[in-house]
């Protein structure tokens, strides 16, 4: 197999990968904010930063929300069904192993 041909196909299986990389860490940060802001909710004592972090905790489930979504449009993520995202995981490990197989 040529050089090029390795590139194009590398860069072909990879692309996707990116985006999808991308959408994980987006929405494991989103989860991380969920988190921290509803500890830090719990921890206040003065109504006034309790309802500015009530609003931000509001934003992080929001953005979470339309992450989650945009993944599962774009069926990357599979939250309803576990046997889907198993078999989705074991073929983007499956492509990375390949990957590294043809180098």
């Amino acid at each position: 197999m040529t050089t090029t041909k390795t590139k194009e196909m590398l860069v072909k299986a990879v692309a996707p990968m990116d985006d999808m990389a991308i959408a994980t860490d987006m929405l494991l940060s989103a989860k991380s904010a969920v988190r921290t802001y509803a500890i830090a909710l719990t921890e206040t004592a003065t109504p006034r930063v309790r309802k500015v972090l009530k609003a931000q905790l509001d934003t992080a489930i929001e953005t979470h929300q339309k992450i989650a979504d945009y993944m599962i449009k774009n069926e990357m993520y599979h939250p309803y069904s576990i046997e889907e995202q198993v078999k989705h995981d074991i073929e983007k490990s499956d492509m990375a192993l390949k990957l590294l197989d043809d180098n």
